[in-house]
């Protein structure tokens, strides 16, 4: 069974993801923090992420690994595990950035559908449903308006970082929609099989339950 759940950046994917995995027992992954880490691989080699060359140099010496911790994911970018460097604004623009190149997305292709070859699995992304897993039984759409993402979003950041603002965060949210939406490979798009979720105003456990019975109706 393969469940693919794709939409912008702040809709709450990875954490509704996790949820609805564990629920179901199924495998779950998070494309997003692969991308990440090419992004953060990018930064701390101090390369242009909008500059593919310089991008593309780097793959040849980036290795990434998915592990999994007590049934969580985990990151690891050259054997070392980088599951909480990749959550900052800046890592998550960078990987806007790389995303947007083809040759990086060639890269990640084949380890990503590698995860739906042997088990369940729920996978979120941006290009789930039209071009990693386009054969995947249910496809899901999942958003919410610019504002509440970015709220959500500056809430978990404000945790560990006092001087961001609300305002900083809706910029990044809107500016990475732009981006995500109108790059010119596997660009961010509802695909036509997808149920579109709009979780606007809707609690974590609004939304979870959502999404467990379009599920369990499709199976």
């Amino acid at each position: 069974m393969i469940v693919a759940i794709d939409g912008p950046s702040g809709a709450g994917k990875s954490t509704l993801s996790k949820a609805v995995a564990k629920h179901f027992g199924f495998l779950h992954v998070d494309t997003g923090a692969i991308y990440r880490a090419v992004g953060l691989y990018a930064l701390q080699n101090k390369a242009d992420t909008n500059n593919i060359t310089e991008v593309e140099e780097l793959l040849a010496s980036l290795s990434i690994d998915v592990r999994y911790k007590n049934g969580e994911q985990r990151i690891y970018l050259n054997n070392e595990d980088v599951s909480e460097d990749i959550r900052t604004p800046e890592v998550s623009m960078a990987a806007s950035n790389v995303s947007r190149h083809k040759q990086v997305r060639e890269f990640l292709l084949l380890l990503q559908r590698s995860f739906a070859t042997e088990r369940d699995v729920v996978m979120d992304g941006r290009d789930i449903g039209t071009v990693v897993l386009p054969q995947a039984d249910i496809k899901i759409f999942l958003t919410a308006s610019p504002e509440e993402r970015a709220l959500r979003r500056f809430q978990e950041l404000q945790e560990n970082d006092d001087n961001i603002t609300y305002e900083d965060v809706l910029h990044e949210i809107i500016k990475r929609d732009d981006q995500d939406i109108n790059r010119d490979t596997a660009p961010l798009k509802q695909a036509e099989n997808a149920v579109f979720v709009d979780t606007t105003g809707n609690t974590f456990d609004e939304s979870l339950k959502k999404l467990i019975k379009i599920i369990e109706e499709r199976v």
